[in-house]
């Protein structure tokens, strides 16, 4: 029997899973991948990214890519995307906050009541404390903490400890052009969820039939 802990997100998330035959790839959910497994071998983790997603895009594979599976865990990783298309594709749609929240309140109240959520904060977009896209993110960050708040999620405050980061200047480069992660990027990343997230929700969360 096992735990599922599900990830779901946009290329920040996916990093590679394509090309790896566990799924996981070789970004934050590795680094977590090889922390969590390495503690309770009974957790299946699942790595659900899709590079380029918007909330909008989540929804429209919410059933096949989350629901179909009704995780123990499902962690939610969006948002940069939903700023960097306004940015960088201004002609297309675009998700402004209003539709980010509307939209995600509409994929949160699907999850099975059971199901624990984390809420991951977006990360940066350019390494510069005062950029637009950052300035813009700080919106869909408040959302994000809304929401968890709304819904009793543990909040993983990725945007505020990257924008931490940024700020202090004592570390080397987080990204490879802005948004996706470099190696240092990852692993903060994942120190930032792993420290969000009480010990206790993955290790003492009993196996499916159990209960």
């Amino acid at each position: 029997m096992t735990k599922t802990l599900l990830f779901i997100g946009d290329s920040i998330t996916e990093c590679g899973r394509q090309e790896d035959v566990r799924g996981i790839g070789t970004g934050y959910v590795n680094e977590l991948y090889k922390k969590i497994v390495a503690t309770d071998s009974s957790w299946e983790i699942l790595n659900r990214g899709v590079g380029g997603d918007r909330i909008t895009h989540l929804e429209e594979r919410w059933e096949r890519d989350v629901l179909s599976f009704n995780p123990d865990v499902l962690s939610i990783s969006i948002g940069v995307n939903d700023v960097w298309h306004q940015l960088d594709w201004p002609e297309q749609s675009q998700v402004d906050p209003p539709l980010f929240e509307e939209v995600y309140q509409r994929l949160l109240q699907q999850v099975n009541p059971k199901t624990k959520l984390i809420l991951m904060e977006p990360t940066i977009i350019q390494e510069n404390y005062n950029s637009k896209g950052n300035q813009m993110l700080t919106h869909y960050a408040a959302i994000v903490r809304k929401l968890a708040k709304q819904y009793n999620a543990i909040l993983v405050p990725a945007f505020s400890e990257f924008m931490n980061a940024i700020d202090k200047g004592d570390h080397g480069k987080l990204t490879t052009d802005g948004v996706h992660m470099t190696d240092e990027g990852n692993q903060l990343l994942a120190a930032v969820w792993q420290k969000a997230v009480p010990a206790h929700v993955l290790f003492d969360l009993p196996l499916k039939g159990t209960i």
